[in-house]
């Protein structure tokens, strides 16, 4: 199924939005704007994968991926230049602070390149998994261009919006996996690489992303969050504190000589455990893998693999 056509949020006054960042490991109470600094020592435990170009973490939600004004440890990139010594990294790949999973970083500039590049020609296929509000009765693909929500109070937040003049064409594929306890884990193939593009789509269907702040029922939750981080009411509106949304695979289809090494092209993260566990108390969901069959090690929380 294809959807297309589009519809609008309106909302009151427009603000700008803070960010922060949270330990991973963190409690709830603690998840909120003010950041948190990363223990550089837990790198060892979010690698999934490291060679003389790139290394690639399993980033845990609430990690910001971007260096800060706030110290190296209040980011991603920051706690990898501490831990490697190197002064310049590269950010091949990104999520958003609470979407957990593949975050690839660059040693040098000739292997972001070869990344980077691949990324450009879509010679990249990525694979999320997602828990969406309510129900989705089976495969649909979303057709629909996305720009800023100019009437919304959320200045970062997307919108379909055929009309808008900033409109870009976005495309992504969901695919139920398993549905319980009013939820469903659904397989997301964004076919398109627009800003916050599988939550967007996702609201758009009416089936928004568990605890997404900025796509839910308000995003005026959001502006709470950023003042007041996680709160009672907050938990009274959302099943979870964050956005349950999981980068699990990137797969990159480009000829050897584009590249700076030789070395693995597939890259995999397990469900973070927060989201296994939601699965499992929320939904009464077994071991369901990124293509919808039982393997118990791809929902299983991720275990420490080795240093940057």
């Amino acid at each position: 199924m294809r959807h297309r056509g589009g519809r609008r949020h309106r909302g009151g006054p427009r603000a700008r939005p803070g960010g922060g960042v949270t330990a991973p490991g963190a409690g709830v109470a603690r998840f909120g704007p003010v950041p948190e600094s990363i223990d550089p020592a837990d790198l060892a435990a979010w690698t999934v994968h490291a060679d003389a170009d790139v290394v690639v973490f399993d980033k845990p939600g609430g990690v910001v991926c971007h260096p800060s004004k706030r110290g190296p440890c209040s980011s991603l990139v920051g706690a990898v230049r501490l831990a490697t010594g190197r002064e310049t990294l590269h950010l091949v790949s990104r999520l958003d602070r609470e979407t957990s999973g593949i975050v690839i970083i660059a040693r040098h500039a000739a292997a972001a390149r070869a990344y980077q590049m691949a990324f450009q020609r879509r010679q990249v296929a990525k694979v999320y998994l997602a828990v969406l509000e309510g129900t989705l009765g089976g495969e649909v693909t979303v057709d629909q261009p996305l720009a800023r929500d100019r009437d919304g109070p959320v200045g970062i937040r997307m919108a379909v919006d055929p009309a808008a003049p900033d409109a870009k064409a976005a495309r992504t594929h969901f695919t139920p996996l398993a549905t319980g306890g009013g939820y469903t884990l659904a397989r997301v193939v964004p076919l398109t690489g627009r800003m916050h593009q599988i939550r967007a789509h996702a609201a758009w269907l009416g089936h928004p992303v568990a605890g997404d702040k900025i796509y839910g029922p308000d995003p005026r939750l959001y502006l709470d969050f950023i003042r007041d981080g996680w709160s009672a009411q907050l938990q009274a509106a959302l099943p979870h504190h964050r956005h349950l949304l999981h980068a699990a695979a990137l797969t990159f289809d480009m000829p050897e000589t584009d590249a700076a090494s030789a070395v693995a092209r597939s890259f995999t993260a397990p469900v973070a455990a927060d989201m296994v566990a939601f699965c499992r108390e929320r939904m009464g969901v077994g071991d369901v893998d990124a293509r919808g069959v039982p393997f118990p090690s791809v929902l299983a929380p991720s275990a420490s693999r080795g240093a940057p």
